[in-house]
């Protein structure tokens, strides 16, 4: 079996149009989408970058593996201390350790691991090949190491590759040529002027105000990267930039598959679209970044097309770098999964047994016979930017905050993500029942997942303890110095009656 499993970080699935996007970025994944299958409601388990990727590799929750923030205690994985064995449980258990063991060599092609210092992130590949510039690299410093390695390994059999594009992360920085596609399409109705307006008087980091983190000035040598969002031209530089980075991946996961066909494995080699997390072009006003368990934040692309499973015969669908209208999906999943259940499908697909510590569920059995099987709801979690758990289920989205990330949400919203997708009305005011059902399951989550927990300790309540999210953390007094010179003296003042205790520290 051959498996090329491409990991495109910070890519929503809204923007891509085999998920109905009226701008053309994704031809290429389209065609993927046209033999496979697209999954609607697949979500990471935990946000943003470390937590998502230790989550999906380890099989484990954050709250049972440890990670849910980026600096901090909560960084590292939970320490298995006197227990531990001559390897870790990460080494014996994870995801790569499970497809070694049924006889898959396993390479990425990536710098995560450096960018993060997640070392632990590395167990079990067989090959890694960390492309050293912190993620960073545009698709074009990417794709040729994986290009080689297909031209080199492509025809053996019974191989993982994992290739991690950074387009479309901020700094936005594809060529410009790249943008031309978007020049005179319209942009995304639901950002209007009244809505931007709103927005620029609001507060947070990444915010209209302070769209790379918390202030206004130039950020570096990216002079693509809109920095405030005063006007619609900038709005338009916000979309642009994104979805040319989409646009720029995209063109690059076609090279990907024109190497497979050009060592004629194309048709027998699976093919994984999916990302670590999405992104957040002006929803609950952040704006090109991760910082909340919200729909948009956590809910990525799932595209597989695996031979032998969803095979079809499709003249209509495109070869790669076409723009013609993109068919519809062979099939279209729209059950509740948790990025964890794929992995745990995938290794019951080659075979194996999913491992008994793993939260991941296999629907392995379901996706074969081409039926739908998911969860009753999930909880999401954010510890990085904000420390929140929401829960997903039926048409919502509640969401608990805990940490409210600068951003002065209320401590429960709801939104109904059918009727308002992109998260406008908060309906917890008028909606105390839906509110009360959710936060009775979270309570339900929280108790079994501690009831099973290996170290008693929910890593929320230690970034909590330690001060906040890792990305707040010792910024406040600088923002709301920031907050007054910019005449938002109500928000400094709300700020600082919910997180005093942050300034004497």
């Amino acid at each position: 079996m051959r498996i090329l499993y491409i990991d495109i970080d910070s890519l929503r699935p809204d923007h891509l149009g085999c998920y109905g996007y009226h701008r053309a970025t994704s031809p290429t994944i389209d065609s993927i989408a046209a033999a496979g299958v697209r999954f609607d409601n697949y979500y990471v388990s935990d946000s943003p970058c470390l937590p998502s990727r230790t989550a999906l590799w380890s099989g484990r929750f954050g709250i049972h593996n440890g990670v849910i923030n980026h600096g901090g205690t909560a960084a590292d994985p939970f320490v298995e201390g006197p227990k531990r064995g001559f390897r870790t449980t990460l080494a014996r258990t994870g995801w790569m350790f499970c497809l070694r063991e049924r006889g898959m060599r396993t390479v990425t092609v990536s710098p995560f691991g450096e960018r993060h210092a997640a070392w632990h992130w590395y167990a079990n590949f067989n090959e890694i090949y960390n492309t050293g510039k912190g993620g960073l690299e545009r698709a074009d410093e990417i794709a040729p190491v994986a290009l080689k390695w297909l031209k080199d390994n492509a025809p053996g059999d019974n191989w993982f590759l994992h290739v991690n594009f950074w387009d479309p992360h901020t700094p936005y920085r594809a060529p410009d040529e790249f943008y031309a596609p978007f020049k005179d399409s319209p942009l995304p109705a639901w950002l209007s002027e009244d809505v931007r307006q709103a927005h620029w008087n609001g507060v947070g980091p990444h915010s209209a105000r302070e769209v790379v983190g918390y202030d206004d000035q130039p950020y570096g040598k990216w002079e693509k990267q809109p920095t405030k969002i005063d006007s619609m031209e900038q709005v338009r530089r916000m979309f642009d930039g994104y979805d040319a980075g989409t646009r720029y991946a995209d063109a690059h996961i076609a090279k990907l598959l024109n190497a497979l066909a050009d060592a004629n494995v194309l048709e027998e080699t699976a093919i994984i679209i999916s990302a670590d997390h999405g992104e957040n072009l002006g929803e609950l006003n952040i704006y090109g970044d991760h910082q909340t368990a919200d729909q948009i934040t956590n809910r990525v692309p799932l595209i597989v097309k695996w031979p032998g499973v969803t095979d079809r015969v499709s003249e209509a669908a495109p070869k790669p770098d076409t723009r013609q209208p993109m068919p519809e999906p062979s099939r279209v999943d729209r059950a509740l999964h948790y990025h964890v259940d794929f992995a745990a499908t995938m290794i019951e697909l080659l075979g194996g047994t999913v491992p008994e510590n793993w939260d991941g569920r296999s629907f392995a059995g379901a996706f074969a016979a081409g039926r739908e099987e998911g969860r009753d709801y999930l909880v999401l979690s954010q510890g990085a930017w904000s420390c929140q758990r929401s829960v997903r289920f039926d048409d919502y989205l509640a969401i608990r905050s805990y940490h409210d990330g600068y951003h002065c949400f209320g401590d429960v919203m709801l939104f109904d993500l059918t009727n308002d997708p992109h998260e406008q009305h908060d309906l917890a005011p008028d909606e105390p029942e839906i509110v009360s059902r959710a936060l009775s399951m979270l309570d339900q989550w929280h108790a079994d997942m501690m009831r099973t927990a290996t170290h008693g300790i929910d890593p929320m309540w230690t970034v909590l303890r330690e001060g906040g999210p890792f990305h707040t953390c010792g910024n406040l007094t600088a923002y709301l110095d920031r907050l007054r010179a910019t005449g938002r003296e109500k928000w400094a003042q709300e700020l600082l009656r919910k997180h005093a205790a942050e300034c004497k520290s």
